[in-house]
Parts: structure tokens; C-alpha cells; sequence
């Protein structure tokens, strides 16, 4: 996967979190500020804006450049949460012009260290990591079977998609949503389902650069 391949899941992303705006917006009245959904949509905007303006030249460049703007663009937890993802990410893939799944997967691992690092959440409190930590585990163990990254991506986006499923009943102990406690149960996390959209975004760009046949 090059530096086109990134940029690609960047702009998918964008679409992806446009489209589910009013969706996130909802889970997120349920249970936070009910700014989400309009958060993350203005800085992913920001995101593709910025990598038209000045496209990098590296896939960890790519991923410094979307984290660095969604922590000057989105306000609340959400900004500095996957800037910082996107950012350890980037630092973990360092100059590399090319990268395979298994390395993604190492920086999605990063990524995924820092948002625990920032805002202490662990798998069960109710947040984002409930979706991306068995994301990150399907990618990595699909690829250490020999899987085809359209394989990896899938199986990443089904376990994203069950995690954050699952947070449905769970009370939630870290964020805004924890001032609710129980009351929280009962409704899916919306930092978790925006997560599923983002490891989602990667099987749908890796279809728009497969290669035309016939």
C-alpha cells in the first residue's frame, strides 16, 4: 500500500463520515454533547482539504498530516483522541515508501497505544478502543495467516462492527458518557461507531484502487 493508498482512505473516510453525520450525531445525544457526528465531519473535511493543498510523500506522512489537523480542527474528546491515533501511526510507519498489512497493523497498534495513553480507556469502558482494539487484532492476525489485504480489511471491519455492537448493554466508565452511569447502558458508542466507518473506509478505497480489468 503506497502513498496514494492512504490518501485514498483518507478521502473514503471523508465520504464515509459525511454520510453517517446525523447517525453519530444521534448515538452521540444519547449519551454525550450530540457534536460528534458535526466534529468529525468538519475535520475530516479539514483532513482531505489538507492533503490536496499539499500532498505528502510518504504513507506515515500521510497519516502525521490527517492527525496534526483533526487535533487543530475538532474540538471535545474526538480531535485530540484520533489526531493522536492518526499520528502514532504515522510516526510508527516512519519513512516507508511502501506498506504491507502486517506493518499497518503494527501502526494501527501505536495508534491504538496512544489513544489508551491519552485517555486511559481499556476494552469494556465503553469508547472507541471497544471497536478498534479487535479491529486492529483481526487485521493483524489475517495477515499473519498470508491474507489478501481485501481479506484483512473485511475481516477488520467486521470486528470493529461487532465491538461497537457490543457496547450497546456496557456502562460506560471513561468520557462524558460515564457522568451518566447507568444510565449510558443501553446505547452504542458513538466514538465506536465512528470507528467502524474509519476501518471500514480502508476495504472501500482498497476496491476504488484495485486495478481495472477488462
Amino acid at each position: 500500500m503506497d502513498t496514494r493508498f492512504f490518501v485514498t482512505w483518507m478521502e473514503e473516510i471523508t465520504t464515509a463520515v459525511h454520510a453517517g453525520r446525523d447517525r453519530l450525531t444521534r448515538l452521540d445525544a444519547a449519551i454525550g454533547d450530540a457534536d460528534h457526528g458535526a466534529n468529525l465531519d468538519r475535520g475530516f473535511t479539514a483532513v482531505a482539504e489538507a492533503l490536496a493543498a499539499r500532498p505528502p510523500g510518504t504513507p506515515g506522512a500521510v497519516l502525521v498530516l490527517a492527525g496534526t489537523t483533526l487535533i487543530r480542527k475538532v474540538g471535545g474528546a474526538s480531535g485530540p483522541l484520533y489526531g493522536t491515533a492518526f499520528r502514532e501511526m504515522g510516526r510508527a510507519l516512519g519513512e516507508a515508501p511502501d506498506v504491507p498489512v502486517a506493518a499497518l497493523a503494527s501502526a494501527l497498534e501505536a495508534g491504538l497505544a496512544g489513544v489508551r495513553r491519552l485517555g486511559g480507556a481499556e476494552d469494556g469502558d465503553k469508547t472507541m478502543v471497544d471497536a478498534l482494539a479487535p479491529a486492529i487484532r483481526a487485521l493483524a492476525r489475517c495477515a499473519g495467516e498470508g491474507g489478501e489485504p481485501e481479506e484483512a480489511f473485511a475481516a477488520a471491519a467486521a470486528a470493529a462492527e461487532e465491538g461497537a455492537k457490543a457496547t450497546v448493554p456496557l456502562v460506560a466508565r471513561k468520557g462524558r458518557a460515564s457522568y451518566l452511569g447507568p444510565r449510558s447502558a443501553g446505547h452504542e458508542d458513538p466514538g465506536a461507531a465512528s470507528t467502524v466507518l474509519i476501518v471500514g473506509a480502508l476495504g472501500t478505497a482498497a476496491a476504488r484502487r484495485r486495478p481495472r480489468t477488462g
